[in-house]
């Protein structure tokens, strides 16, 4: 019952401290200040992203020729790329049949044998005049840093144009320099429904693991042998 009786008086303590804080006019500019720097960090890996890119985001008509373009997964709808996945396959073959990249690196989810995101990508690459042996498969590309990571680490790639969603592309581009490569970015502009606005809410969490991705430069989920699929592309004559 004393214990008891403490805690009571401890929690009323606490009230009526609380009271007198947000009763002041001191009391409550401190809070708004605490609330203000608060928001601030918030927003800094966020500002960090949309600074650090720069003047690298480009349209399809003044991107640089670059080697290998390098486009992210964004899910399947049964075997097929989502809308917003074959939006970014479409501006892929549209820089390939333009002469500005000679590879298209796909990277996505291929953690288990009923879901083949990469293999789909190529499928619908090949429908749409990119030759099949000139796209390589990244089968473990789980996030934008395994994709980066691998991309610089098992695929050997140094330069190349990104192609992700305009709400991605700044943290695809400052992931992809973190990891070693120089490249530009790509952002297919989709309509402001309601899958855009989840994708940006989702871009402001993103933000802060993506800062300490580019600083800790974890080793991806799966990193495997190196691989030179990317060489090998590069290196074989275009088709007739």
């Amino acid at each position: 019952m004393r214990g008891w009786a403490e805690r009571a008086r401890g929690r009323l303590g606490a009230r009526g401290r609380w009271a007198r804080l947000v009763g002041t006019r001191r009391g409550r500019r401190g809070l708004v200040r605490v609330a203000a720097a608060v928001c601030v960090v918030a927003l800094l890996p966020a500002t960090w992203l949309r600074l650090g890119a720069g003047d690298r985001v480009r349209s399809e008509a003044d991107v640089p020729s670059e080697p290998v373009a390098v486009v992210f997964g964004a899910g399947l709808w049964g075997d097929r790329p989502s809308p917003y996945l074959a939006h970014r396959l479409d501006a892929a073959a549209r820089l390939f049949a333009a002469g500005k990249v000679r590879v298209v690196l796909v990277t996505g989810d291929n953690s288990r044998t009923s879901y083949n995101e990469p293999g789909a990508m190529r499928s619908y690459l090949a429908g749409h005049g990119v030759p099949r042996d000139k796209v390589v498969l990244d089968y473990a590309g789980f996030d934008t840093w395994d994709s980066c990571d691998r991309a610089r680490r098992i695929f050997g790639v140094d330069r190349a144009v990104l192609v992700s969603q305009d709400f991605h592309i700044r943290r695809a581009l400052a992931l992809c320099a973190a990891a070693g490569i120089d490249a530009y970015g790509i952002g297919v502009a989709e309509p402001h429904d309601v899958t855009w606005y989840a994708g940006g809410a989702r871009e402001l969490l993103a933000a802060d693991k993506a800062a300490l991705d580019a600083l800790l430069k974890p080793a991806p989920h799966f990193l495997g042998p190196r691989e030179n699929g990317v060489a090998r592309a590069l290196a074989a004559p275009p088709a007739p």
